[in-house]
């Protein structure tokens, strides 16, 4: 009899405990809560809803984060109003490179003085300022006549000032124009005819194949990217343009000493080589001369500092 009554006993619990559970599971509002998940800052419970619109949104974030942005445009750092020069980039650069040896067409490691070599000042001596930049666009300036020649392969080039620099027009193209036309240049070297192209010319569409731009370090940078020019403060070849960094122009480099001048003329023949078509050399003989293209602002790698194309 014991025994019957524990048996019902049990049945009926069993009974009763198999309603809730039933109960439980069918029922919405006696729903057990749902599982938390620990973050490294808080407890987040974990909804189908709330994590279905996170992953999008996380989704959505990495395709706007991935999308490409515009390759740097030369032209961010030039415009074409009045009197300025056509932007970078522009059609005006995008003429094919003059017969003979093929200009390289955009820059490349090989096309930049990477030099690190300081400006050498002199105890006592007034350190020139250099403003890092100016107006960041170009205007095109004057260049002085040239002397007649008749001979060679013709290389039409113009000259570019960033606007707000005070180095007067006439001073730069003439120091530019001097070292082009120079018997030791590269009319002599590479057998080339320098043509004067004047800004009247270039506003009504004549072809330039180079153009001797002196640019603050901020333009430089943008004209020479994706070229790093910024942290050795150095000038490049790229496009078209010959980039001559302003501060080198005012202020050397410790492998010319104390003669800015001479260093000038190096760096207008050097990047102008490049515009012709050559690229950089080493020093072949220590105590020899420097050819042109060795990256002399850089180092003179054993040799002696040269300016110019031909040899002495």
């Amino acid at each position: 009899m014991h025994r019957l009554r524990r048996s019902v006993f049990v049945a009926i619990t069993a009974l009763l405990f198999g309603t809730v559970v039933a109960r439980v599971t069918q029922d919405p509002a006696v729903a057990l809560p749902r599982p938390a998940v620990v973050s490294s800052s808080r407890v987040v419970a974990l909804d189908p809803a709330a994590t279905s619109t996170g992953a999008a949104g996380a989704s959505a974030t990495r395709v706007a984060g991935a999308a490409p942005t515009a390759a740097h445009s030369e032209s961010e750092a030039s415009s074409s109003t009045g009197a300025q020069s056509p932007s970078v980039g522009a059609a005006a650069d995008a003429t094919p490179p003059a017969a003979g040896r093929a200009a390289p067409t955009t820059a490349s490691p090989g096309d930049a003085e990477e030099g690190v070599a300081e400006p050498v000042v002199t105890p006592g001596a007034t350190v020139v300022e250099v403003p890092q930049s100016a107006a960041g666009t170009l205007h095109l300036v004057g260049i002085p006549q040239l002397p007649a020649r008749s001979t060679g392969r013709t290389i039409r080039f113009a000259i570019e000032i960033e606007d707000g620099l005070t180095i007067p027009d006439a001073e730069f193209a003439a120091a530019v124009a001097r070292v082009l036309v120079d018997d030791r240049g590269w009319q002599a070297a590479d057998g080339v005819h320098f043509v004067a192209v004047s800004p009247a010319e270039v506003a009504a569409g004549a072809h330039t194949d180079i153009r001797v731009v002196l640019a603050t370090p901020t333009l430089t940078a943008k004209l020479c990217a994706p070229l790093d020019t910024a942290m050795a403060q150095v000038s490049c070849w790229n496009g078209s343009r010959a980039v001559l960094n302003l501060q080198r122009w005012l202020r050397g480099a410790a492998t010319y000493g104390e003669d800015l001048e001479s260093y000038r003329t190096y760096l207008v023949n050097h990047e102008v080589g490049h515009g012709l078509g050559h690229r950089h050399a080493q020093c072949p003989t220590a105590g020899s001369p420097a050819p042109i293209m060795v990256q002399q602002t850089k180092s003179l790698d054993g040799c002696t500092a040269w300016p110019w194309p031909t040899r002495p």
